[in-house]
C-alpha cells in the first residue's frame, strides 16, 4: 500500500509539473477598417514540448469560435505556422507544432461592437510523456470596447484576450480540496436509500463465517479492499478507454445511464424486493452452489471468492444512488483532467468502504454475545420493511424519467404510510413472521422505536394534501405530481411568465406552481420580449439534491418571489428520456448523434459550462451573457437570495 501511494503521489507530482507553463495561449484582434478584423491566436510552447495539429487521431488541437450577434467569419480559420510532419504506425500521419503556433481568422463586424470567444482544446507532449488534455477559453472584443477598458491607443492596437479555464460545478481547486470533497461525498453516500439497507446483508454474510477472530479480521479487511478495488479500477479503465474512443461526454453518459435508465432502476427495485422477502423469512439468500462447493474444496480460495462476491453485490446494488455522486467526482475527467478523478475516486471509495469494513468486523463480536435470542431476526424484519419502502425510490426514478405516471407523489406516500404503519404494529408485537419469537412483553427499546415510527407516519400523512415534507424532499417524487395539492393556492403570489402551452409543458413541470420553459431557445425568445434575465436550472428527475434545493430553498417566500417576478425560468432536464424529432438531434464532435432531450441538455451543460452534475444554476442575460458566477448545491437561503438579486442588478446595468 505504501508503494502504491508513493507511485500515485509521484505521478501526480509529475502531472502538476508537466502542466506548468507547457503552453501559453494568447490572442489579439486587429482592426483593418470598414468593419473588417483579423483575429490572431498564438500558442507559445515550452522548449522540448509540442502540441498536435488538427489531423491527430486522438488529441488534435481544435479551436472553436463562437460569435455574438453582428459578427461573422470570413473564410476559414487558417494556420500560419507549419507543423512538423509525423508518420506513426498507430496514429497515422499528423503534424506537431514546436516553439510558436499561430492561427488567424478574418472577421466582419456589422454594427458598433461585438465579441468572439475561442474554445481551444489541446494536449502538450514531450518525449515519453504528455499532460492531460486541456481546454482554454479566450474572449475578444470587437469595435467599441467597454468603458472600463477604453484606451487612447490607435485602433490598430491589439486587444489582449482574457484567459480563463473551464470550470466545473464545484469550481476548480487544489488536489487536496478535491480529495476532501470526495471524502465528504463518501460519507454522504452511506445515508442514501440504496446503500444503508446493505448493512444487514453485510452483517448476515459475515455472521455465517467461521474461524478464528484473526481470520475474521483478515476477511473484513479484504472486504473493504475489494470495495475500494471495484470502485477505483473500473473508473480508471472507463476514463482511459472512453477518453481515447469518444471523449469526455461518453464518460458522463455511462454513469447517467446507470442512474436513470429504466433497466438498472427496475433491476435494483426487484433486488430490494427480493432482499425484503428474504428478511421477512420467505427464503434464505445464499451464495451460488458452485461458489459454496469451491469454498468447501479450497477454503482459503473459496472464502476470498465469497468475500469478493459480497463486495461486488454491494457495489452493484448501491450504484444507482452512488452513481450521481460518482458523476460529480468525475466532472474533472470530462473537463480534461486525468489523474484527479482517479485519486478522488480512491478517496471516495476508501471513505465509503470503511464503515462496511467495521460492520464486517462486528459479527465476530456478535457471535460471542450470550443469549442472542430472536432479537437479531427482529432487526432483519425491521430492515425488511425499510427495504420495501426505499426500494420504491428506484421505481420512482424510472417513472419520472420516462413519464409513466404510475408512481405519483400521493401513491408513493400511500405506500410509505402503509409500510411504516405495519412496521409500527410489528414493533408492538401485533404482527409476527415465521422465525419471530413471541413478544410476551414490550421492551422499552421496542416502545421507543414504535413511537418513532408512528410519529413518522403522522408526519407523512399531511403530504398527501400538499405538505412539502422538506426533510424527505430528496427521496419523494416532485410535488408537481400531486393531484390534490391544497398548498398551491397559498403563499407567494406567482405571476405566470408565459402561457401553459410551452414546449414539453405537458410532461414537465416546475415546483411551487412556477411557470417557465423547458427549452432554452423558447425561453430566450420570451426573455427578450419581456426584458428579463433567464434563470437556467440544470436539473434531473433522479437528482436528490435538486429536489432538496426546490423544497428547502426555492420555497422561501423571497426566493419564490424573485424567481416568479424577476426571471424567466428555464429548467433543462439532463436525464429525461423524451425522444426528439430529427430536426432537433445534436451531433457531437466525435460523431455521436444525441436523440433524447436529456442527452441534448447534458451535452449543452458540458460543452457550454463544463458541468456534468446537478443542480447547477446559471443566470443568463442578453446575447447568452452569464451575468454572475453560477451556483451548485447549497442550502443557504440567504446566499441564494443574494445570488438572484445580484443577477437582476447586473442585468439592469
Amino acid at each position: 500500500m505504501r508503494n502504491f501511494l508513493f507511485t500515485i503521489l509521484a505521478l501526480l507530482s509529475f502531472t502538476a509539473m508537466a502542466q506548468e507553463q507547457t503552453v501559453a495561449w494568447s490572442g489579439e484582434v486587429k482592426d483593418n477598417g470598414k468593419g473588417n478584423y483579423t483575429l490572431t491566436i498564438k500558442a507559445e510552447i515550452a522548449k522540448d514540448w509540442h502540441i498536435y495539429d488538427g489531423t491527430h487521431q486522438f488529441t488534435p488541437t481544435t479551436i472553436q469560435l463562437s460569435y455574438s450577434e453582428g459578427v461573422e467569419a470570413v473564410g476559414e480559420l487558417r494556420a500560419l505556422s507549419e507543423a512538423k510532419p509525423v508518420s506513426d504506425e498507430f496514429f497515422g500521419n499528423y503534424g506537431e507544432y514546436f516553439g510558436t503556433a499561430l492561427f488567424e481568422q478574418d472577421l466582419k463586424l456589422n454594427g458598433e461592437s461585438g465579441a468572439v470567444q475561442a474554445l481551444i482544446s489541446y494536449q502538450a507532449c514531450t518525449e515519453g510523456s504528455c499532460t492531460p488534455p486541456e481546454e482554454v477559453t479566450l474572449d475578444f472584443q470587437l469595435g467599441s470596447a467597454p468603458a472600463e477598458v477604453a484606451t487612447e491607443a490607435p485602433v490598430e492596437a491589439p486587444v489582449e484576450a482574457e484567459v480563463k479555464a473551464v470550470k466545473d460545478a464545484a469550481g476548480s481547486g487544489s488536489m487536496w480540496a478535491m480529495i476532501l470533497e470526495a471524502i465528504i461525498w463518501g460519507l454522504a453516500a452511506l445515508v442514501t436509500p440504496c446503500v444503508f439497507p446493505m448493512i444487514p446483508m453485510t452483517v448476515s454474510f459475515f455472521m455465517k463465517g467461521s474461524g478464528s477472530p484473526a481470520k475474521g479480521r483478515i476477511n473484513a479487511s479484504l472486504y473493504g479492499f475489494f470495495i475500494v478495488l471495484l470502485y477505483t479500477l473500473p473508473i480508471a479503465a472507463i476514463i482511459v478507454i472512453t477518453r481515447l474512443v469518444g471523449g469526455g461526454a461518453v464518460t458522463a453518459d455511462i454513469f447517467q445511464w446507470l442512474a436513470t435508465h429504466w433497466l438498472p432502476n427496475l433491476l435494483f427495485f426487484a433486488v430490494f424486493m427480493v432482499f425484503a422477502a428474504s428478511f421477512f423469512g420467505a427464503f434464505e439468500i445464499t451464495l451460488p452452489s458452485w461458489l459454496v462447493n469451491k469454498s468447501d474444496a479450497n477454503s482459503e480460495k473459496g472464502g476470498i471468492a465469497g468475500i469478493f462476491f459480497m463486495a461486488l453485490t454491494l457495489v452493484l446494488v448501491s450504484f444507482s444512488c452512488t452513481g450521481p455522486i460518482i458523476g460529480s467526482v468525475l466532472i474533472k475527467s470530462t473537463a480534461g483532467e486525468f489523474w484527479e478523478p482517479i485519486v478522488t475516486m480512491l478517496a471516495f471509495s476508501i471513505t465509503f468502504a470503511l464503515p462496511f469494513t467495521i460492520f464486517a468486523f462486528f459479527p465476530s463480536v456478535l457471535k460471542k454475545l450470550p443469549k442472542s435470542g430472536g432479537w437479531l431476526n427482529s432487526v432483519k424484519v425491521v430492515l425488511g420493511f425499510v427495504e420495501v419502502a426505499l426500494g420504491f425510490k428506484f421505481l420512482s426514478v424510472a417513472d419520472q424519467v420516462y413519464h409513466w405516471g404510475i408512481l405519483d407523489r400521493e401513491v408513493y406516500l400511500a405506500i410509505w404510510i402503509v409500510v411504516f404503519t405495519l412496521l409500527g404494529f410489528y414493533l408492538l408485537g401485533k404482527i409476527r413472521f415465521a422465525h419471530d419469537s413471541e413478544v410476551k412483553h414490550l421492551s422499552v427499546t421496542r416502545l421507543a422505536l414504535a413511537i418513532g415510527v408512528f410519529s413518522f407516519v403522522v408526519y407523512l400523512i399531511p403530504g398527501m394534501w400538499g405538505a412539502p415534507l422538506e426533510k424527505l424532499s430528496g427521496y419523494l417524487p416532485p410535488q408537481s405530481t400531486l393531484d390534490f395539492d391544497l398548498t398551491r393556492t397559498q403563499g407567494v403570489a406567482v405571476q405566470p411568465q408565459a402561457n401553459t402551452n410551452v414546449k414539453y409543458g405537458d410532461k414537465l413541470h416546475l415546483p411551487h406552481g412556477l411557470q417557465g420553459f423547458f427549452d432554452l431557445a423558447e425561453a430566450e425568445a420570451y426573455a427578450a420580449k419581456v426584458d428579463k434575465p433567464i434563470f437556467i436550472d440544470f436539473t434531473g428527475h433522479g437528482c436528490v439534491n435538486c429536489r432538496e434545493m426546490e423544497a428547502r430553498v426555492w420555497s422561501d417566500p423571497q426566493v419564490l418571489s424573485l424567481l416568479a417576478n424577476e426571471y424567466v425560468i428555464c429548467a433543462l432536464y439532463t436525464d429525461d428520456k423524451m425522444p426528439l424529432p430529427e430536426s432537433e438531434w445534436v451531433v457531437t464532435d466525435n460523431g455521436t448523434t444525441l436523440k433524447e432531450l436529456g442527452k441534448v441538455n447534458a451535452h449543452y451543460a458540458l460543452t457550454r459550462f463544463g458541468v456534468a452534475a446537478q443542480p447547477y444554476y446559471v443566470i443568463q442575460g442578453k446575447n447568452e451573457q452569464v451575468l454572475v458566477e453560477p451556483r451548485g448545491y447549497n442550502l443557504d437561503v440567504a446566499q441564494f437570495v443574494e445570488f438572484l438579486e445580484a443577477g437582476v442588478a447586473e442585468y439592469r446595468k
